[in-house]
């Protein structure tokens, strides 16, 4: 799934970037798909398995930085999570001189022969990226956003996940008292999102909420507008196949759950549950002005679905 020029942009630029190493970074910049600690993951600052782009030349990061632009979509992008952590980065130690960033890269397998893979992580950035000839998959997919709101600076008035945030209230206001009733699950939003780093996705560990089908018309086209701005984190026409397989297993079984007050400002929580999809979202920490959001595929994470039809039908 996800047939379109971004898998070969991506294998170019991951090619360029294992050129430009010498032995020590190429090993710390070499992986394998099969091992076995490749789903272990974390969105929380420290040091990731990877070659970190402190650790880059100059020439290594600018591949490295076409290489965010490359994995992104129409919606909120790695780039995007990048100039708000160094905005984060500049306003806690009060001067522009920060330093490189702190993304780790890794490369797994060899681009361009399948199936080969690539995964960026650092704070607040998450993206797993699996490739078969033309088609790829990019999830489990995390953007976090902190600040924010970004108060001063360059990026002022800047809200990375705001569209994420605003088009969750849109239905939530839409939303009759007795359907708000069943959409808000509790007055209390939790500290983070409750899939966390977890390896495998668990739609049965969230609460459920106000179902598609028992929505009115003009609801559910909110609802259908917030899925699809995540979505739109991936390439296009990876997010279009997502969007298919959504719609095949039946809009109606996707599910809205709200945690927290109604009122801006305060720490609030959201996720939609469907068949093919979780998606969460909080943002509860330093006074509602720290948000994590979380793109999961239920069958296609690290690539499951993908790497299985490409065993069955070329290793049969």
């Amino acid at each position: 799934m996800g047939h379109d020029r971004t898998a070969t942009t991506v294998a170019r630029l991951a090619d360029d970037l294992l050129a430009g190493c010498d032995a020590r970074r190429a090993d710390l910049l070499r992986g394998s798909l099969d091992d076995p600690d490749l789903r272990r993951w974390t969105y929380l600052p420290g040091d990731r398995p990877g070659l970190s782009m402190e650790d880059m030349s100059g020439d290594q990061r600018d591949v490295a930085l076409a290489l965010l632009g490359a994995l992104g979509g129409e919606a909120a992008d790695p780039v995007g999570a990048r100039a708000v952590e160094r905005a984060r980065r500049q306003l806690t130690s009060g001067t522009d001189d920060i330093g490189a960033d702190r993304y780790w890269f890794r490369v797994l397998g060899s681009p361009g022969r399948d199936p080969w893979g690539l995964r960026v992580n650092g704070h607040h950035l998450g993206v797993h990226l699996v490739v078969v000839g033309e088609q790829l998959t990019v999830t489990p997919h995390f953007l976090g956003a902190e600040p924010a709101l970004v108060p001063s600076g360059p990026l002022a008035g800047h809200r990375l996940l705001g569209p994420d945030e605003d088009l969750a209230r849109d239905l939530l206001r839409l939303l009759e008292p007795d359907r708000r009733a069943i959409a808000v699950v509790t007055d209390i939003a939790p500290a983070d999102i409750l899939t966390k780093a977890d390896p495998v996705a668990d739609p049965a560990a969230l609460p459920r909420g106000l179902l598609h089908a028992d929505m009115a018309p003009g609801q559910q086209v909110a609802l259908v507008r917030l899925v699809r701005r995540y979505l739109d984190r991936a390439p296009r026409a990876y997010a279009a196949a997502c969007w298919q397989q959504a719609v095949d297993a039946g809009l109606d079984r996707l599910s809205f759950a709200w945690a927290g007050p109604a009122e801006p400002g305060n720490g609030h929580y959201y996720n939609v549950i469907g068949p093919t999809v979780v998606i969460e979202y909080d943002n509860t920490q330093d006074n509602a002005n720290h948000a994590h959001s979380v793109w999961r595929h239920l069958r296609d994470d690290w690539g499951e679905d993908l790497l299985r039809r490409h065993y069955q039908q070329d290793h049969a």
